[in-house]
């Protein structure tokens, strides 16, 4: 069945509330550990028809914000999923107090209890209206960012569609599409600092009313961090002040000197090389017929997948206006197929979103048999790990996208990777601040914002754009906004896809067999010991990162990147 042939039909809340609590009786009456398990799976179906039915409209919102049906039909879900939640909540505290709980674990494996356990610290029935507002707000968030539309060289373009001319061979063309850019931030300032003030605000107030001291606790309970805490995810970000951060400078001085500049400003970051970057050679359309090569270059389970998702129809790549902007991954259970979603501007970044959102899309398509819904994925980074691992496991076959510019992309790749990890931690630290001191102004924000930028990108410079300077650049961050601690992921991901790039480049089939290892486990165990089973090194070890960097700058040493 095609995407656009799936049949919406709005639930009921009461009904399904009922089907839920008739199945939660069975659970807890049963006789023996068969009922029980019986029972069980029959609720984790109920949850997958549920989650469909929710992913669904929060998809075709997200296709375009101005239809007036599901926008509504996206309020009604950011009105119900909070009462979902406390379902989903009920289910957890019966899981973890049933009879035949050491049955179930022996049966479904530790991580389903670990799972239960922090998402019953997460959630209370008083905390609803509460999580109604969140919702409303993030919704709030993505239409205002999905509303910017610019007249720009006789065409009316969208935000995402305005990224091409961001990194124009052209100075003045970069110049001026960044200051349009800027000035839509400037005009909403204030709305995207109400909203973002509210943001706090609500989840530092849901943190209180479930006991926590503040809302950062809560948020890595919301994404499962069972194996490590805000403490070690700082000495993480002190280990890539250390090792990260010297080698993004000297990539940022590499730029400048191909560029034969005297000073690298943030308008000419977007342009890699005087020649120009490397761009696809063809079409959004070309992109996704070569995509099919790729994927089967790879083997026949990436090939079917990949062929699936676009003969139904599950692949929205091409940027136009009133689509959400960024990208992502959505999972239809009842379906059991993924959807990718993104914005194609011209640019390179088309096949960094095509291949990270493939990683995601093959991970869950290889659990799609899974019985428990909480196992289709793992928690939040470990998914980053299989989407970045197949931005490079996908690199022996960039030629068919670049063309003799294969090896020019390839070292861009890499080497804005390196340069984006000072990012990733700015946010996630910038998070840890904002929910420290949820009383600050939004002023003292923009502040800190802009201070701790300085700190892991020193190298920033942003001319006169009075806006940047003054800390506004996180409003263009939507995962600030909507899904607060989910950032970091981004450059745990990375270290981790690090090694699967260096094992690689020695022995691309005995990696490629780890990676599949990796996806094929999904859910079932926690982020760590995912890696541990898959042969990783943990970020979080002192040496990991030191270790990398040798031979990651072994690979920018040998490549003569001013002949690019």
């Amino acid at each position: 069945m095609k995407l656009e042939d799936i049949q919406y039909i709005r639930f009921n809340m009461t009904y399904v509330k009922k089907q839920f609590e008739e199945l939660f009786d069975l659970f807890s009456a049963s006789k023996t550990f068969n009922e029980s398990n019986r029972a069980f799976l029959r609720i984790n179906t109920l949850r997958d028809e549920i989650e469909t039915t929710m992913n669904l409209v929060r998809i075709r919102f997200s296709q375009n914000t101005k239809d007036e049906f599901y926008s509504k039909e996206n309020n009604y879900i950011d009105e119900v999923s909070p009462i979902y939640d406390g379902i989903v909540h009920e289910y957890f505290g019966l899981l973890v107090k049933n009879q035949f709980k050491d049955e179930l674990i022996n049966e479904h494996g530790q991580q389903l209890m670990t799972l239960a356990i922090l998402q019953l610290k997460t959630f209370k029935e008083d905390i609803i209206p509460n999580l109604m507002t969140e919702n409303q707000l993030c919704s709030a968030y993505q239409k205002l960012s999905g509303s910017a539309e610019f007249d720009y060289k006789g065409k009316k373009l969208s935000m995402s569609q305005m990224g091409s001319y961001l990194s124009d061979d052209n100075r003045e063309v970069r110049l001026e599409s960044r200051r349009l850019v800027m000035g839509f931030y400037e005009k909403n300032e204030s709305k995207y600092d109400r909203i973002y003030d509210e943001l706090v605000k609500v989840r530092t107030e849901i943190a209180h009313q479930l006991g926590y001291d503040n809302y950062v606790q809560l948020g890595y309970d919301r994404y499962a961090r069972s194996d490590y805490d805000h403490t070690m995810v700082a000495k993480f970000r002190d280990a890539v002040h250390e090792h990260i951060v010297p080698v993004a400078e000297k990539l940022a001085l590499r730029q400048q000197s191909r560029l034969g500049l005297n000073k690298l400003s943030f308008i000419d970051e977007p342009l890699l090389f005087k020649t120009g970057n490397a761009k696809p050679k063809g079409s959004p359309e070309w992109i996704i017929s070569q995509g099919d090569k790729v994927f089967s270059a790879l083997g026949s389970e990436t090939s079917d997948c990949y062929k699936k998702m676009n003969d139904q129809g599950l692949l929205d790549l091409v940027a136009r206006k009133g689509k959400s902007g960024g990208g992502y991954c959505e999972y239809l259970n009842t379906h059991q197929m993924p959807f990718i979603f993104s914005n194609f501007n011209g640019t390179s970044g088309d096949i960094d979103i095509l291949t990270h959102e493939f990683g995601h899309a093959f991970q869950v398509y290889q659990t799609r048999e899974f019985a428990v819904t909480d196992y289709h994925w793992p928690t939040s980074e470990a998914c980053e790990v299989h989407s970045t691992a197949m931005e490079y496991l996908t690199w022996p076959t960039m030629n068919l996208f670049f063309n003799e510019d294969a090896d020019k992309y390839r070292f861009t790749h890499l080497s804005t990777s390196i340069g984006f990890i000072p990012y990733i931690v700015t946010v996630d630290e910038f998070q840890h601040f904002v929910y420290e001191n949820p009383n600050v102004s939004p002023t003292e924000r923009k502040q800190k914002w802009r201070e701790i930028e300085m700190k892991y990108m020193p190298y920033k410079e942003y001319e006169d754009f009075d806006f940047y300077n003054r800390g506004g650049t996180f409003f263009r961050q939507s995962h600030i906004f909507t899904i607060p601690f989910y950032y970091i992921e981004y450059a745990l991901a990375k270290i981790c896809a690090y090694q699967f790039w260096r094992d690689s480049r020695n022995d691309f089939k005995g990696t490629w067999d780890r990676y599949m290892d990796l996806c094929q486990l999904g859910g079932k165990h926690s982020f760590l010991e995912l890696l541990r089973r898959s042969n990783v090194e943990s970020p979080f070890n002192k040496e990991t990162i030191k270790n990398l960097m040798p031979e990651l700058n072994a690979y920018f040493d040998q490549v003569d990147d001013s002949k690019m």
